[in-house]
């Protein structure tokens, strides 16, 4: 989509971040400070504390006390919501229709209707939707999609991710209605990554959820199962009452089974702010299981930086970082996990990308 915005590709785009969180203050504000083509112009937070901890941060930045204030001011470019999921789609549509550009942490938005509405205001008013799906560039997965690449586990064909600790969610991640819960704040993440390695159109949705903490009515654990017309099976494990977490990885091929333990080591870089140095010991590679031996693989360093940088080229005309039917997809599948949840059955689709 050519974004048609008014921004030569020499100047840096204006972007206000809004929300000053964990999510805003160390990964949004601190990425957009790293990224050619991008200038961190103000940062939203309502909070006293917060927005003191801003301007001391980033005291360049102009700070908002509210997000009216971003929508008036001609300067700003970009807005990016690192706010409550149940904002997403509002807070979204305002922007657009105010003519900036808008990335949206994930998730993305709580329903396909909310989905298109964004897509809409998008599409209408010619500005780039980018969903902040970072996590395409962690090392484990760049590593797994070389593998799939390269053949060395054969036609993959069965699909185990997992993200669990035993931390219940805390702040508004606690409240269902607020769009929390890990399955919908890491679980897209998941669903993303094995969408991209099976781009072949879901056919059946199962998701079972347990309930088990009394401080959130947010699941405890989200079993997800995906079925592919093609015949592939992906499962999305995810919560927060395991003191012993699964693979991050297990992946069937016909000629070998990749398993890798552990996180990208980049959210701890980042919080030292020296992401950049962020690189995985050897005791933490994953390994490719074949017939008669077992291989270490090198893990490829990741690299969250990536998001923005091919974020500033979709906005100057280029190809987009996360492009917005595979967002869409992502959400189409949580709709029917979610509908299988209530209903406790398989639900029958077809999700495609088109």
């Amino acid at each position: 989509m050519n974004a048609g915005n008014v921004t030569s590709p020499g100047s840096p785009l204006r972007a206000v971040v809004v929300g000053y969180g964990y999510s805003g203050r160390a990964f949004h504000s601190y990425l957009i400070s790293l990224t050619e083509g991008l200038h961190l112009h103000g940062i939203v937070a309502r909070d006293p504390k917060k927005a003191a901890a801003a301007a001391a941060a980033y005291p360049e930045a102009r700070i908002y006390r509210d997000f009216n204030g971003v929508l008036d001011d001609a300067a700003v470019d970009v807005v990016v919501l690192a706010t409550p999921s149940r904002s997403h789609c509002p807070l979204a549509v305002e922007a657009l229709n105010a003519g900036k550009h808008v990335v949206t942490d994930k998730i993305m938005c709580l329903s396909l209707d909310e989905c298109d509405r964004m897509i809409e205001a998008s599409q209408h008013n010619r500005k780039v939707l980018s969903v902040f799906q970072n996590r395409r560039w962690d090392g484990d997965f760049l590593t797994l999609r070389n593998l799939c690449e390269n053949r060395q586990l054969g036609d993959l064909r069965w699909l185990e991710c997992a993200w669990q600790g035993p931390r219940p969610m805390r702040n508004w991640r606690a409240s269902l209605a607020e769009g929390g819960g890990r399955f919908l704040d890491l679980g897209a993440h998941l669903i993303d990554q094995v969408l991209l390695l099976f781009p072949s159109p879901v056919t059946r949705v199962y998701l079972r959820t347990h309930h088990d903490r009394s401080e959130t009515d947010t699941e405890s654990h989200a079993l997800l199962v995906l079925s592919f017309e093609d015949g592939c099976t992906a499962v999305v494990d995810t919560g927060s009452t395991h003191f012993a977490s699964k693979p991050r990885f297990y992946a069937l091929g016909d000629q070998g089974t990749f398993v890798k333990y552990g996180l990208d080591p980049q959210e701890e870089a980042m919080k030292a702010g020296r992401i950049d140095d962020a690189r995985e010991p050897e005791d933490r590679f994953g390994e490719v299981h074949g017939l008669e031996n077992v291989k270490k693989i090198p893990t490829i360093p990741g690299r969250w930086r990536s998001y923005y940088e091919r974020f500033v080229v979709e906005v100057h005309g280029g190809d987009p970082a996360v492009p917005l039917e595979e967002s869409r997809r992502v959400i189409a599948v949580v709709e029917a996990a979610f509908q299988s949840a209530r209903d406790n059955r398989t639900v029958e689709t077809y999700i495609t990308t088109s």
